[in-house]
């Protein structure tokens, strides 16, 4: 027996009353506190939206139970709930704030679809409602900054001008010769919804009855993902919010560079600008400490007792800049060889000179063996980086064995 879909008649309806067709024990789903019971409750009617279409499902009550998903399955429309229901007649009670933040999102991406396609000519591919972010992914060349910012003005004034937003039923055919925005390929009735004189497609999921009631759309990026365009947006509560959060942020970093709001952007070039500078200046100058280092450094090394000099140092308190310059000037040193492991973070760079006749790359096959770190490099230089930078003195004691042995 098919669930008749109170839904569909009417996306506002909170309440309900259902007769129990059936109550059997489901797979355990996953609670805050992990696995839970679940019990699967299929219902002559329901207001419940199932996750379809790019629409998260809803959430609510069953009697006592807690709705804790909603499926579309071939029996119907099915109930998972963390307990048994007893048959007979149920009250549902729909998560109202969920339900009318969904239908702000997904009108709102109708509206945001329809102006990408009507005036850029880019269609929508698909649709995801997410927890804090939706998308579309549209089809064509990449949107320029112009064409987010129109395609978001032109949706907002049709919200500010509360059109009705109303559901059709007709055929395929029927649709297609009203313009529908993207034709669909099922046969037999179709419910569309229409946005006057903006939009009319074909869609199962709950709406909002005028435009108004989305609020406002905020576009907030677009990436590449495969051949297509990620549009990230958000309508209504969330568009309040995250404007809020942007302003926050904005007021924030406004006051750590003492300037007003506005000139942000001229502050932040500003300081990225210094900021440049100031890692030229301090490379720069951990080349010059290196060089005059090194080259102490490899003079006052011993030399073994196969002719090779080892430089074996635990660096504490180091700049991570100045493992590459110091290692790359104390190997240029005949038959020399660098150890340099930073303690605190258990980066380390080997390199020697050509004529020390050792093989690095086996080196740190060997260390990273017995202390777990990623890296790589040649027989004359390596570069890694320990899991776990308390094993930098066992890593450097088992390196400089392996060198000198």
């Amino acid at each position: 027996m098919a669930t008749h879909r109170l839904y569909y008649e009417d996306s506002y309806l909170q309440n309900f009353e259902a007769r129990v067709l059936s109550c059997s024990p489901a797979e355990p789903v996953q609670g805050a506190s992990g696995m839970q019971p679940a019990w699967e409750v299929l219902l002559d009617q329901t207001a419940f939206y199932p996750t379809s279409g790019g629409q998260p499902n809803d959430l609510g009550l069953l009697g006592d139970a807690a709705v804790l998903d909603v499926r579309d399955e071939e029996d119907g429309i099915v109930h998972i709930v963390d307990r048994e229901v007893e048959p007979g007649g149920v009250k549902g009670c729909v998560n109202w704030p969920r339900r009318f933040d969904h239908m702000q999102q997904h009108t709102g991406q109708h509206l945001l679809s329809a102006m990408f396609q009507e005036r850029f000519g880019l269609p929508t591919v698909s649709f995801h409602l997410g927890a804090e972010i939706c998308t579309i992914d549209l089809k064509g060349g990449e949107p320029s900054r112009d064409q987010l910012i129109g395609a978001q003005r032109a949706a907002n004034k049709v919200i500010f001008e509360d059109r009705p937003v109303t559901v059709r039923y007709g055929t395929r055919e029927q649709l297609a010769r009203l313009g529908v925005r993207k034709e669909v390929e099922r046969e037999g009735l179709l419910r569309a919804i229409e946005i006057e004189s903006a939009d009319l497609q074909p869609c199962g999921g709950t709406h909002v009855k005028s435009t108004g009631q989305i609020g406002m759309i905020l576009v907030r990026g677009c990436s590449k993902v495969r051949q297509d365009w990620r549009v990230e947006f958000v309508c209504g509560r969330r568009a309040e919010q995250f404007a809020t959060e942007d302003f926050a942020r904005q007021r924030a970093l406004a006051g750590s560079l003492s300037c007003a709001v506005q000139e942000l952007p001229e502050a932040v070039a500003k300081f990225a600008a210094e900021r440049e500078a100031n890692f030229k200046s301090l490379r720069a100058a951990l080349r010059q400490l290196a060089t005059v280092w090194g080259s102490q450094l490899a003079l006052n090394a011993p030399v073994g007792a196969n002719g090779v000099r080892v430089v074996p140092m635990l660096l504490q308190g180091a700049h991570p800049e100045l493992l590459l310059p110091l290692a790359t000037e104390i190997a240029k040193n005949e038959r020399t060889v660098a150890l340099l492991i930073l303690e605190e973070s258990g980066q380390f760079v080997f390199a020697q000179h050509p004529g020390a006749g050792k093989d690095l790359g086996a080196v740190l096959k060997s260390v990273l063996a017995a202390h777990a770190g990623k890296g790589g490099g040649s027989k004359d230089f390596v570069r890694a980086k320990l899991a776990d930078a308390v094993n930098s003195a066992a890593a450097m004691e088992l390196a400089k064995n392996l060198v000198e042995a």
